[in-house]
């Protein structure tokens, strides 16, 4: 995934100087880019020295069983609950701080695992449940589907467990199969039936933006990429989200503005030119009219709200 996030990794622009670095890529012994754990040996071997909230690479599932905590995403802070599932995509910052009986699991992986021997098995990723801005990131499980959850979560730590003939396609297999029941909940899959088109062209836009969004601020950089006119796509877009397409370029630039304002020790220059402005005024005048405030009075009461 590219983008032109500052490196993070680089000892003076890390979030905190002093912290440990996010990890770079999930690998295990068969150089397999996925992981599934218990969320008590994460908070146990990987969670313990994370005292200042992280950014990953990759894709994270955090389904709370039972159990309870904070979770620090980006700019919300959550109350760990019963039944709850967290779906993070890669540039999300989150610290999750469970308390010691929390039960569940952790699932990461990259899209060039689950997306291995399948082109098109990225609109999986796509259809809402990693999506920034269409949701919160999270939400509650029914009892229903908390049993074909479990029986998959179950396979999957089985197989990570143990270097079975042929493990990284088993564990594919059961991550899609995870997926499609987490999808199952979220999607109304009749209006998916009858909007297809539409939500189609919704999904590469959002794919688009993710990428592009530092450099393309215009409804038109898109269209025309996605060869349609900018009012169609603005009106698609809305009937999809709510929201028309200008609105999502808008809020995403700032999202990541308010996410280096935060943790990163960047000034309002080098974020301001980090996310395509030349101009400083031009960065001030465009967060206070998408915010519903300035940049510095975003500083300001943002400060203390989110401590952990």
């Amino acid at each position: 995934m590219t983008n032109s996030f500052p490196n993070y990794h680089n000892p003076a622009v890390r979030l905190n100087k002093t912290a440990t670095p996010p990890m770079q890529q999930l690998k295990t012994g068969n150089n397999v880019p996925f992981e599934i754990q218990t969320i008590n040996w994460m908070r146990e071997n990987k969670w313990k020295d994370d005292l200042v909230p992280q950014r990953h690479n990759y894709y994270m599932i955090i389904w709370v069983k039972e159990g309870s905590g904070t979770h620090l995403i980006d700019l919300e802070k959550f109350e760990i609950t019963n039944k709850t599932i967290y779906c993070l995509r890669p540039g999300q910052i989150h610290l999750f701080r469970p308390t010691e009986d929390t039960d569940g699991y952790v699932i990461s992986f990259n899209s060039e695992f689950l997306c291995l021997h399948e082109n098109n098995f990225d609109l999986l990723l796509n259809t809402g449940l990693f999506n920034t801005f269409s949701h919160s990131p999270a939400f509650s499980v029914h009892e229903e589907m908390e049993r074909e959850l479990d029986h998959a979560a179950l396979k999957m730590k089985q197989e990570f467990d143990n270097m079975f003939l042929l493990r990284s396609e088993i564990l594919r297999v059961f991550l899609k199969i995870f997926l499609i029941h987490l999808t199952r909940q979220y999607e109304n899959l009749s209006y998916k039936t009858t909007q297809s088109k539409n939500v189609e062209l919704a999904k590469k836009f959002h794919s688009l933006l993710e990428k592009n969004f530092t450099k393309k601020k215009m409804v038109t950089d898109y269209a025309e990429e996605l060869i349609v006119t900018p009012n169609y796509l603005n009106e698609i877009v809305k009937k999809v989200s709510g929201f028309p397409a200008s609105h999502h370029i808008q809020q995403r630039i700032v999202l990541e503005a308010k996410r280096q304002a935060v943790y990163a020790d960047l000034s309002m220059k080098e974020i301001a030119y980090d996310l395509g402005f030349d101009d400083i005024a031009h960065f001030s005048k465009f967060f206070k009219n998408v915010s519903g405030r300035s940049y510095t009075s975003f500083k300001k009461e943002i400060s203390g709200q989110l401590a952990y």
